[in-house]
């Protein structure tokens, strides 16, 4: 016994000594490529993780991903499916709700979860509605309208348009911040960042970058810094939230799109590739990537390679797992996401 207790003592110390003389090594193990409908949008993890769920741009709804089996289980059939054009989705954990948005309608959808039954339409009043966000403090869901350049204010439980915000040119993402009393807008083509009250939805504040095309925008827990993505200068903005201030950029592959933030600090970025020369809607001349940035130690800190042109991408609620969308190929990537104790050299 007295044997058996000093072996497991000395197994421990010498943990103890790895553990001080290693280096924690952030591993991105792939799980497998899996296809779906048309031109998949966005990715979208369910609050349980047991689903991914995929709008679809050129197809007729959005698809249901299974992680467990590793296959589309159903599509979902909006009520105007023929035009297509499904574009972002939000889950609203509050409401047991998903929603998602179809471009050519302008409206919104809403359905249960975890049932995926219809509950109703509702629509923005904009033209080309895209991005979805929720705020529960005032119980409002707003969307952007990339051609009507708005953003449309919309009461929870009545579904009725309380405002539309005029914005600068084609607005995309958005977030909350102070507390859900204010609301950051990017403009796509206006090539501004825009600071609104939720109170009054009156202007703040705003920023403009010469030629930019921002994308999609997120922030840290404490809500004091984000990150945007730039896709004409193939860039990442960091955002000073208190001073509303760019204090950082870094300089990734070409059009990167959506991004998540990993344990609060390691940022993943999808990045399209080039565009095509004769149209940029079709097929990209090379593959894209996801880049992770160190938000902390300030570096690009490794790549994946994607397929043709990484759109949608999403890290899990445990955080566990990533999964990206490649447009062009109709298929998502899931990655198992590790921390591995290195030894120092």
């Amino acid at each position: 016994m007295k044997r058996m207790f000093f072996s497991l003592l000395i197994i421990f110390f010498c943990f103890q000594i790895f553990a001080q003389n290693a280096e924690t090594k952030l591993v991105f193990e792939k799980i497998g490529v899996y296809s779906c409908g048309k031109q998949p949008k966005q990715v979208i993890f369910s609050p349980d993780d047991k689903f991914i769920l995929l709008p679809l741009l050129e197809d007729e709804g959005f698809d249901i991903f299974s992680i467990e089996q590793k296959r589309i289980v159903k599509r979902i059939n909006p009520p105007e499916k023929k035009k297509l054009g499904f574009a972002e989705g939000l889950f609203v954990q509050s409401k047991q709700s998903f929603f998602v948005s179809q471009m050519t309608t302008g409206n919104i959808y809403e359905y249960s979860y975890p049932n995926f039954e219809f509950k109703r339409t509702i629509n923005t009043k904009g033209t080309w509605s895209k991005f979805i966000a929720y705020n529960s403090k005032c119980n409002m869901l707003v969307v952007s309208n990339w051609v009507s350049n708005d953003v449309s204010v919309i009461d929870y439980d009545s579904g009725n348009v309380k405002k539309l915000i005029k914005t600068k040119a084609a607005p995309r993402g958005m977030t909350f911040v102070e507390n859900k009393n204010v609301l950051v807008v990017l403009s796509f083509d206006g090539g501004t960042i825009q600071k609104f009250s939720m109170k009054d939805y009156e202007l703040l504040d705003s920023i403009y970058i010469e030629n930019s095309a921002m994308r999609h925008i997120v922030t840290n827990a404490e809500k004091s810094k984000a990150w945007i993505s730039d896709m004409y200068h193939s860039d990442i903005l960091e955002l000073d939230l208190k001073n509303f201030k760019i204090v950082k950029k870094y300089h990734v592959f070409n059009n990167p799109n959506t991004i998540d933030l990993l344990k609060n600090r390691y940022l993943c970025v999808s990045c399209r590739g080039p565009n095509n020369k004769v149209d940029y809607t079709k097929r990209s001349p090379a593959n894209g990537k996801i880049i992770v940035i160190d938000t902390y130690e300030k570096k690009q800190l490794c790549e994946i390679n994607g397929g043709n042109q990484p759109t949608g991408l999403a890290l899990s609620q445990k955080q566990d797992l990533l999964v990206f969308s490649n447009f062009q190929d109709a298929t998502l990537e899931l990655y198992k996401i590790k921390f591995e104790a290195q030894p120092l050299p």
